[in-house]
């Protein structure tokens, strides 16, 4: 069990500096998103959406990922939320990739900023793997990704009012699943 417990310590320190190294980043990973022609559309069609800068991700076997970023509604910032995930399977390496939630409508972001939102096992984004010119998917693997930063790969749709698009940063991981992220919000104080 200590073994375990060790592993789990390992793989979240290395995924920390990932997140943390562009915390303060929503409107460059934000642009990056807008720039793409599969993302830029949610933008004006959604109540609001999460932006996540930098999420770290490492494991082999035993897996984990960390990140933080803030809640947009009409433009302002309403809130900062934290991501965690713990995954167990077929899974090795690292990797580090910008994420974007949007919600369909007032429901769905109600439900996210409720205080803690879990993904379900259906939940599903492609992930882009710049080194590997391919992207995997929790449906299936594409050949021929672009290998640009500014392109983004997305799960083409609302699903349960909520759409989730991704950027790989770097590294190469067998793993594109968003299924298990956990979310911690908290809103921003007004005056």
């Amino acid at each position: 069990m200590s073994k375990k417990l060790g592993l789990l310590v390992l793989v979240a320190s290395v995924g920390i500096p990932f997140a943390a190294a562009n915390a303060g980043r929503d409107a460059d990973t934000a642009s990056l998103f807008r720039k793409s022609s599969e993302s830029a559309e949610y933008f004006a069609g959604s109540y609001g959406y999460a932006v996540f800068p930098t999420i770290g991700k490492g494991g082999l076997g035993i897996g984990a990922a960390h990140g933080s970023g803030h809640v947009y509604s009409n433009g302002q910032r309403i809130g900062k939320v934290s991501m965690n995930q713990l995954s167990v399977g077929l899974q090795a390496g690292g990797e580090a990739f910008s994420e974007i939630i949007f919600f369909k409508d007032k429901s769905a972001m109600d439900d996210f900023t409720s205080g803690h939102f879990e993904f379900s096992a259906d939940a599903g984004a492609i992930v882009i793997t710049a080194a590997a010119d391919a992207s995997v998917g929790t449906t299936g693997a594409d050949a021929g990704a672009s290998i640009e930063k500014h392109d983004a790969a997305t799960a083409g749709e609302y699903k349960h009012g909520m759409a989730v698009f991704t950027i790989a940063k770097g590294g190469l991981m067998y793993n594109a699943t968003i299924a298990g992220q956990k979310f911690s919000y908290t809103a921003s104080s007004h005056s």
